[in-house]
């Protein structure tokens, strides 16, 4: 699920049109995820693939996770390892709260502290991307 994590955290593609750019806290660009789902690190090297179904590839087409409609994050093996809730409340397998999803594209930690941003790119995507890839 390390791998699926990563991968997110890199979201986004600025070189294709309406690509959006993930950020660090800082500003600093950390990926791009093109419109198709595409994942591109910053550099613009392809490192996976979210696709219109919820599944989560790796940049070989390996599954290595799901987004269900319902918020749940699982692992290639189908188990649960997160969930994004409507609010933009991401939390743990066991409903610990690990950080939030603001609808202004913020990404906080569980205390409310800034860690990034994703602006218009949808809640699960962003979650997948900070908190269970661990960049």
């Amino acid at each position: 699920m390390k791998k699926v994590i990563a991968m997110m955290m890199v979201l986004g593609s600025v070189a294709c049109s309406k690509a959006q750019t993930i950020e660090s806290g800082s500003h600093g660009t950390i990926g791009y995820i093109k419109s198709d789902g595409t994942i591109e690190d910053r550099s613009h090297g392809t490192v996976g693939y979210i696709k219109s179904n919820g599944t989560i590839e790796g940049r070989s087409h390996n599954t290595i996770g799901y987004i269900r409609n319902d918020g749940t994050i699982e692992n290639s093996s189908h188990r649960t390892v997160g969930y994004v809730k409507a609010d933009g409340t991401v939390e743990n397998s066991s409903h610990g709260t690990i950080g939030y999803i603001k609808n202004d594209g913020t990404v906080e930690n569980s205390s409310h502290g800034t860690i990034g941003y994703a602006r218009g790119i949808k809640k699960e995507w962003a979650a997948v991307a900070y908190f269970f890839f661990k960049f």
